[in-house]
C-alpha cells in the first residue's frame, strides 16, 4: 500500500462512525409535531410498524387509522403521513392527531406544528360547538365543522373527530379549533392523487351533485366534480336531465375531454352513454325496411317528427308521411310529443345513421282495397269536401276521394240544389270509373250524361183507360150543367 492509500485511509470515517453519525443525525431531526411519511411493513392485531425512512421504525396505534365507516382499510405496502408523538432510541410513535392524555403544553406544541388533535363534539352553543379535548374545552364555529353547509348541527353531536388548532391564547383558556381544514387537506391530497391517473377515456364513478338544465354536476371524488351535458345523457333524446336523474345517485361515466386552469381544477367533461353500448351497432340486427314497430314521438318539427323506435334509436317520419286521410299543413294538428305511434320504415341509412318512417303506411294504405269496395255505376254517399271550378271534390270513404266534374253536375236534373250544397254535406253519386292505381274515381249524379235518363227514374204503373175516360166525361157534364 502506498503513502498516498495510507493517508487517504486513515482520513476516511470507519464503516462504524458512519452508522453512528447517521443514527445521531436522525435522533437530532425528528422531533415531537413532525410529520412523517411511512410505508406499512407490518399489520398486527392493535399496533402498525411503518419503515420511517431512518434506522428507526415507526409505531401507530391501528384504531387511530380507521376510517370514517369504522373500517381499517390499509395494506402492507400502503405509504401513511402521521405526525410525530414521541420518539426513542427503539421506536418513534406516530399518530395522526394528539390523542390519549393531552395537557395544555401538548395541545401549544400541536397549535404551533400543526398537529391535529383528537376532541369529541359536547353540545351546541352560540354560533357553533363545544369540544371536548382530553377534558380541555375548545370552540368549533359552525362553519368549521364541515366543508359543506350544515343543515342539521345535531348530527355532529356526541361524535369524535380529529381537530386542528387554529387559536391558542390564554394558556389554553381560549382554543379555537377546526374541522374543515383537515377535511379540506384530505381531500385535496385524494384530488390530487385521483388527477394523476385520470386521463380522457377512463370510466369512472361519480355522484350526482347538482343538476341543470343543461346537464348535470357530477363529484368523482370529494371536491372534484365535472359536467355531464344533456347530449351526453343517454342515446335517446331527453327534454329534461331531471326527467332521469336524481340528486345522489351513482353513474358510471367516461372522461370525454380534460382541459386545465390556471390556479384551478381542470374542466372536466364526462359522457354516461359513452360508458354504454352505441345503439346503433345493432340497428341491421334488429329492424329492417317494411317493418312495422311502435315508436314514441319525441320532438315535432315544422317538416316532420322524429319517433324513437328503440333507446338512442331515431327515424323521421316526413310530413307527407303522416296521413292518406287527411291534408296535414301542421304536423302539431296531428301530432303531439310523447305520443305512441306505429310506425313503418321505409329506408335505413346506417352510414349517415338515418331511417325514414311512415305513420300512414303503418296505418294502411285505403287505396289498397278501393277496386273491391267500389264499382262502376255503384250508387254510393259521400261527403262535399270541397268545390273546385272544374268540379266538386266528394270524400267516399277515410283516405279516399272522388271528383264530380262540373259538366256532370250541370247535365243533372238537380244542378241547382246540388251547386248550393255547402262543403260538409252529404250527397248520393254514382261511381263512373275507377284507376286504383292512379288512385282517381270519376263520378256522376244519377242522371247518366247520354240523355237516357228512364233508366234511373222509378218506374211508374200507367193509368187505366177506363178510369181516364170516366174522368173526361165527368169534366165534360160539368161544363156542359153550366151552361
Amino acid at each position: 500500500m502506498s503513502e498516498d492509500d495510507t493517508s487517504t485511509t486513515a482520513a476516511e470515517p470507519s464503516f462504524a462512525e458512519l452508522l453512528e453519525s447517521y443514527s445521531s443525525r436522525i435522533t437530532r431531526d425528528i422531533h415531537r409535531g413532525d410529520k412523517l411519511s411511512g410505508r406499512i411493513i407490518s399489520i398486527e392485531k392493535d399496533t402498525v410498524f411503518l419503515d420511517t425512512g431512518t434506522q428507526t421504525d415507526g409505531v401507530a396505534i391501528k384504531s387511530e387509522l380507521l376510517n370514517e365507516q369504522g373500517e381499517f382499510s390499509y395494506r402492507v405496502g400502503d405509504t401513511l403521513e402521521l405526525y410525530v408523538v414521541s420518539s426513542d432510541e427503539d421506536v418513534i410513535h406516530l399518530s395522526r392527531s394528539i390523542s390519549g392524555v393531552a395537557d395544555a403544553t401538548m395541545l401549544k406544541d400541536a397549535f404551533h406544528n400543526a398537529i391535529p388533535v383528537s376532541g369529541k363534539v359536547t353540545a351546541q352553543c352560540k354560533g357553533g360547538f363545544l369540544v371536548d379535548i382530553h377534558h380541555i374545552r375548545a370552540f368549533c364555529p359552525i362553519s368549521q365543522i364541515d366543508v359543506s353547509y350544515v343543515e342539521n348541527s345535531e348530527v355532529f353531536i356526541g361524535n369524535t373527530y380529529e381537530f386542528l388548532i387554529l387559536q391558542f391564547e390564554e394558556n389554553g383558556k381560549n382554543i379555537v379549533v377546526s374541522r374543515r381544514e383537515l377535511l379540506k387537506q384530505a381531500m385535496d391530497a385524494r384530488k390530487q392523487d385521483f388527477l394523476k391517473t385520470l386521463s380522457v377515456g377512463a370510466i369512472c364513478t361519480g355522484k350526482i351533485s347538482r343538476i341543470m338544465p343543461y346537464g348535470a354536476f357530477i363529484e368523482l371524488v370529494p371536491g372534484l366534480t365535472g359536467l355531464l351535458p344533456i347530449s351526453e345523457i343517454s342515446w335517446s333524446h331527453i327534454e329534461k336531465p331531471e326527467d332521469v336523474l336524481t340528486s345522489d345517485d351513482t353513474l358510471q361515466v367516461v372522461v370525454t375531454t380534460i382541459q386545465p386552469r390556471d390556479g384551478d381544477d381542470p374542466k372536466i367533461s364526462l359522457s354516461v352513454k359513452q360508458a354504454l353500448d352505441n345503439p346503433w351497432t345493432s340497428v341491421h340486427e334488429k329492424f329492417h325496411v317494411g317493418d312495422r314497430v311502435n315508436g314514441k314521438i319525441n320532438r315535432l318539427t315544422h317538416f316532420g317528427a322524429f319517433v324513437e323506435i328503440a333507446p338512442g334509436i331515431e327515424g323521421l317520419v316526413h310530413i307527407s308521411e303522416i296521413s292518406y286521410t287527411k291534408r296535414v299543413n301542421r304536423v302539431e294538428d296531428f301530432l303531439a310529443t310523447g305520443d305512441a305511434v306505429y310506425v313503418m320504415l321505409k329506408e335505413i341509412d346506417l352510414i349517415k345513421r338515418r331511417i325514414s318512417l311512415s305513420i300512414k303506411d303503418a296505418e294502411g294504405d285505403p287505396w289498397m282495397d278501393a277496386s273491391e269496395k267500389f264499382k262502376p255505376g255503384q250508387s254510393v254517399e259521400g261527403i262535399l269536401q270541397k268545390k273546385e271550378k272544374w268540379g266538386h271534390i266528394i270524400t267516399l270513404s277515410p283516405g279516399i276521394t272522388g271528383i264530380l266534374p262540373i259538366s256532370a253536375i250541370r247535365s243533372s236534373e238537380r244542378a241547382v240544389s246540388i251547386e248550393s250544397l255547402k262543403p260538409g254535406r252529404a250527397l248520393t253519386v254514382v261511381i263512373d270509373a275507377i284507376k286504383p292505381e292512379e288512385r282517381s274515381i270519376t263520378l256522376r249524379m244519377d242522371t247518366p250524361e247520354n240523355g237516357n235518363w228512364q233508366q234511373y227514374t222509378p218506374s211508374r204503373q200507367p193509368l187505366p183507360m177506363g178510369t181516364l175516360g170516366d174522368k173526361l166525361q165527368e169534366a165534360l157534364n160539368r161544363t156542359q150543367r153550366k151552361k
